[in-house]
This record gives C-alpha cells, sequence and structure tokens, in this order.
C-alpha cells in the first residue's frame, strides 16, 4: 500500500497552504500551536501521520520563529514516524547571507540548512533562492523551482510591443537573460553603487531602453530602493514604461509607499510572503498551483525539471 500525502502549514504560510492543499486536491492537515506566557510555543499534530509523506509548508521570513515553527514541526513529524518529511519553504529566509563578504561574520543559510537537515528533512522544495549555490549547503535533495514558469506565462498574455528586459543590479544579469532568451529579445542591466546597506549612492544603465517597455526582474523586494531608483532611471532615459517581476515581496519599512510613489506602471509579485496590506500598484500571482503540481511530480516519481523547459 503507497504511503499516503498529508500537507500541513505552520502559521505564516497558512494562507498559501489552504490554497496548495486545494489545489492538490486534498485538504490542509491539522495542526495545533499551544502558545506560553513567555512567548515560548509548542505545535502539534492533531492526526494520526505513522507511515505517512508529510509536507511541511512554512516560509522563513522574519521573525526568526517561524524558522523555529519549522524545525519544531519537522521534529514533531520525525517523533511521531512520518515516512518522509519534505519541507516546502517557498521564501528560504537568510539566503542573502551566503558567504563571508567581511571578516568575523557568519554564513547564516549554510546553518539554517544545517539546522534544517538536523531537524530531519529528508528533502527541501524552494522558489528562486537569492543564490543558487545555497543549494549545496544542503545534504539532502533539494527541488529549486523558478517562478519564471508562472512568471513567463503572464508576460506573454501581456503582449508588450516593444518589450525588453532589465536587472536593478548585476547580480541578476543570469536572470534577465534567462528571460531575454526565452521570450527572444535583448536586456539591460542597471548598475549600483552602495554607500551602505539598503541606501544606493549611484546608479547608472547599461543599454538602451529608448521606447522600450521594460521589465525589470528580481528575485526580492526588500526596502524598494533599489527597484524603484532603477525604474526612474529606466524612464529617464525614454523607456515607454516600466513593471517589475519580483517573487518575494519582503516589502520592508515604506516599501509599498515607495512602489506607490514610483514611476512603475505596474509591480507583480507572488505569495511567498503574505502582503501587509493591499496596494493599487502591486498585483500578486500565486505560487500554489506550481507547488502542488510539484507535490503531485513527487508522489508520482515523475520531472520537475521539465516544468521549467520552455519552447
Amino acid at each position: 500500500m503507497a504511503p499516503e500525502v498529508k500537507i500541513f502549514s505552520g502559521r505564516s504560510s497558512r494562507y498559501l497552504a489552504l490554497k496548495i492543499a486545494e489545489a492538490y486536491g486534498g485538504k490542509l492537515g491539522d495542526i495545533l500551536v499551544t502558545s506560553f506566557a513567555d512567548g515560548e510555543f509548542q505545535p502539534s499534530f492533531e492526526e494520526n501521520i505513522r507511515g505517512d509523506d508529510v509536507f511541511i509548508i512554512q516560509s522563513t521570513f522574519a521573525p526568526a520563529d517561524n524558522l523555529m515553527e519549522l524545525l519544531l514541526l519537522v521534529d514533531g513529524a520525525r517523533r511521531s514516524s512520518a515516512r518522509k518529511i519534505i519541507a516546502v519553504i517557498p521564501y528560504f529566509g537568510y539566503a542573502r547571507q551566503d558567504r563571508k563578504d567581511k571578516p568575523r561574520v557568519p554564513i547564516a543559510s549554510k546553518l539554517v540548512a544545517n539546522l534544517i537537515t538536523a531537524a530531519g528533512v529528508d528533502r527541501i522544495i524552494t522558489i528562486d533562492l537569492h543564490a543558487d549555490q545555497i543549494q549545496g549547503f544542503f545534504d539532502i535533495p533539494v527541488d529549486h523551482l523558478y517562478a519564471s514558469s508562472i512568471f513567463i506565462p503572464f508576460i506573454k498574455e501581456m503582449n508588450l510591443p516593444n518589450l525588453i528586459f532589465a536587472s536593478p543590479d548585476t547580480g541578476g544579469t543570469r536572470r534577465a537573460a534567462a528571460y531575454a532568451k526565452i521570450m527572444n529579445t535583448s536586456f539591460v542591466i542597471c548598475y549600483k553603487q552602495r554607500a551602505k546597506p539598503n541606501e544606493i549612492e549611484k546608479m547608472t544603465i547599461i543599454g538602451d531602453v529608448k521606447g522600450k517597455d521594460v521589465i525589470l526582474l528580481d528575485d526580492i523586494i526588500d526596502t524598494a530602493g533599489t527597484i524603484t531608483k532603477a525604474a526612474a532611471i529606466v524612464m529617464e532615459n525614454g523607456a515607454n514604461s516600466v513593471r517589475a517581476f519580483c517573487t518575494h515581496p519582503i516589502l520592508s519599512k515604506n516599501a509599498i509607499e515607495r512602489i506607490e510613489e514610483s514611476r512603475f506602471t505596474e509591480v507583480y509579485v507572488t505569495d511567498t510572503i503574505p502582503l501587509e496590506r493591499e496596494s493599487f500598484k502591486i498585483k500578486v500571482i500565486s505560487t500554489a498551483n506550481l507547488l502542488a503540481d510539484v507535490i503531485g511530480r513527487l508522489r508520482n516519481h515523475e520531472s520537475i525539471s521539465s516544468l521549467f523547459k520552455f519552447e
């Protein structure tokens, strides 16, 4: 008899997990979280999971309690004799700390990978890691999904007449080049110099955007400083319009206000992180069908890479 698939969620991603479970054709498993007066909490599975393949959905954005809750859920599933434990982490937090960029600092993404593995996870499913090499921080299989599989069809339907892609910094050059190749168009790069973290000193554009409908691509919007500055420079250089497609909407501090006051026509994000409030410029494209499809493919031992092959 084949093991049963059961889908559970931590509190930070329940809104998304409900949609994933519905798209998969099942229901979200029952979890009870007991909170104590000092802020400590204890999650418990309220149904039998012995011998089952357990999928635990939880993004690990701030606060750190979200990561801790994921670890506790994994440990609880392991101690409840789950057959396999698959952590579905739509947004993998601490991914920007993937190397030592100055002396005497941690490599936080490696530490988080160690914690998740030690807790008892058998497999990871995540979307648009900030750095591809983070997959190598795990000694277990990692299914690294790309938001391009949901963004590209959407961009095609927009049918922009003079489409060109742009990267808001040099680190996103490969992403912009990949989208440009799929859509048979070109791309430009915005080169930035930082005075300090989250503060841009100077930005210039490499390439020609005059008369173009520009789409800026990024994996994360945090304070929105970089991407709104890039949008302004693109328009100042003669673009017809500028939009953005970004996977993870952290949107800290006054990021939403910055976007609303920016030159963007629209900004498209996914639901890996919930929006604090709605915005007339920010549109959300759900990852639920993609993640449900991947869960089904794992269940049936089917290819996942075929999801990201475009004609």
